[in-house]
Formats: structure tokens, C-alpha cells, sequence
């Protein structure tokens, strides 16, 4: 799905992983499900680009709904992976996620989503062998050359990725604008999050950001600019 001139969707916003084209080359932020790289040629295609055009995928944290098929792409197809530092260990699966916290659930919206996980092979993740690693601040060698912010609580690593040229912030699960767990919609801390107090506290340092764009992990683009998004999380949290 498109949802910007140089931006592609997999998935249909239950679980998202964006394609960004940045001149012919492709960058991958999130790699969603195993089952999503069978989707993969057709939105390439789309955009007019092929897996020969893929450069790198960037993971905006290494939860299992968006390690994907991230093991598959860089041991078939040599396509380096990369992670914050702090969720490299959980990407290669040394670790696992602790701490996570649902939230409020709804019966329908969770059985959505686990019958999602078993269609897609969300269950059973491959480690990813080798990832690469970056910090906070750091503009990154990639298609796109999204800068790293840092936004802890929802994993150690949680990060987002400003590409500026593109008036875009690909969130990843810093804030979710749909929740899994209970169908609620709009800006707000993701379920699952490991610290939530850190992850709210953490928005603050998208000040100043700008970008039309926000592109989150779980629900549909928002695109009322970022100080927007984070108000709308502060109020709803309050």
C-alpha cells in the first residue's frame, strides 16, 4: 500500500513494515511477519523497485512482530540488519522481551491479533544471526539516511527514525495510533510496553521534531504533525 510518494506499506495496519525508495534503493524499517515476504515483490513491484533494490532493513526495536522475516532477507539475500544496541541481544535472540504490559483487553480486537500471529508465522520468529547496531543520534549509511532518536520504554532500544527529506518519522511502537489488545484508536503508548512511565517521559524528546508523517508499527499513518501525536498520548494518558 502507498501511503506516501517514496513510502510503501506491507501489511494492513494491524502490523506494519514500511519500504522506503529513496532514489531506485530501498531501505526496510521493520520487517513485520515471516509471512510478509511473500508480499514483499508485489510491493516492490509496485513502487517499481525489486528485492535486487533493497539495501538494508532498519528495525526500530527488536520485538518478534517486527523481526519478520529480517533473518530471511539478510541470510538469502545478504541484506545487512540493523538494531539500537540495547535490543541487539533480544534480535538475536539471546534474550527475550520482559516486562511487557497488555493493558486493557478486548476479546475480539486479541483474538484479531492472535489470529494474525498464526496466519502469518508470527509465533516462531528465526533469530537474526547478525545485526548490525546504532545509538542515539546517529544518521545512518542507508537508503533514506533516517536519523536515530532514541525513545526507551517500550523495549531498552526502542528507537525512531526522522528522514527529514521525506517529512516522515517512522515511530515504530514509541506510540501506536491503533491498540492490538483492545481496538482502541489514536495516539497512544503501545501495549506491550515494558516501561510505560519511560515510554511516555520518552516522547518528550521528539520536541522540535517536525514531520507531517507518523508512521507507527500498529495503525493507520497519522498526519497531523508529531507535537500533535504527543499530546494527543499526554492527554490520553493524564
Amino acid at each position: 500500500m502507498r501511503v506516501a510518494p517514496s513510502v510503501h506499506r506491507v501489511g494492513n495496519g494491524l502490523v506494519n513494515a514500511y519500504l522506503l525508495d529513496d532514489g531506485g534503493q530501498v531501505t526496510i524499517i521493520d520487517a513485520g511477519a515471516p509471512a510478509y515476504w511473500g508480499a514483499l515483490p508485489a510491493e516492490l513491484a509496485a513502487m517499481g523497485r525489486s528485492l535486487d533494490d533493497v539495501r538494508a532493513v532498519v528495525l526500530t526495536h527488536a520485538h518478534t512482530d517486527h523481526v519478520g522475516f529480517a533473518e530471511r532477507i539478510r541470510r538469502e539475500r545478504g541484506v545487512p540488519v540493523s538494531v539500537h544496541a540495547d535490543d541487539a541481544a533480544m534480535a538475536r535472540g539471546e534474550v527475550r522481551a520482559s516486562g511487557q504490559q497488555a493493558g486493557p483487553i478486548r476479546i475480539g480486537p486479541m483474538i484479531a491479533f492472535i489470529w494474525w500471529a498464526l496466519r502469518n508465522g508470527a509465533l516462531r520468529i528465526p533469530p537474526i544471526a547478525e545485526v548490525s547496531t546504532f545509538g542515539d543520534g546517529a544518521t545512518l549509511d542507508v537508503p533514506g539516511s533516517p536519523r536515530v532518536i532514541a525513545l526507551p520504554g517500550h523495549s531498552p532500544g526502542s528507537a525512531a527514525l526522522h528522514v527529514p527529506r521525506f517529512d516522515a518519522l517512522f515511530i515504530g511502537d514509541a506510540l501506536a495510533t491503533k491498540a492490538v489488545t483492545n481496538g482502541e484508536e489514536g495516539p497512544q503508548i503501545a501495549p506491550f510496553s515494558s516501561d510505560r512511565t519511560q515510554a511516555l517521559a520518552s516522547l518528550s524528546r521528539l520536541d522540535g521534531i517536525e514531520a507531517g508523517l507518523v508512521l507507527p508499527g500498529h495503525g493507520q499513518p497519522w498526519t497531523g504533525g508529531v507535537a500533535a501525536a504527543v499530546a494527543a498520548v499526554q492527554a490520553r494518558e493524564a
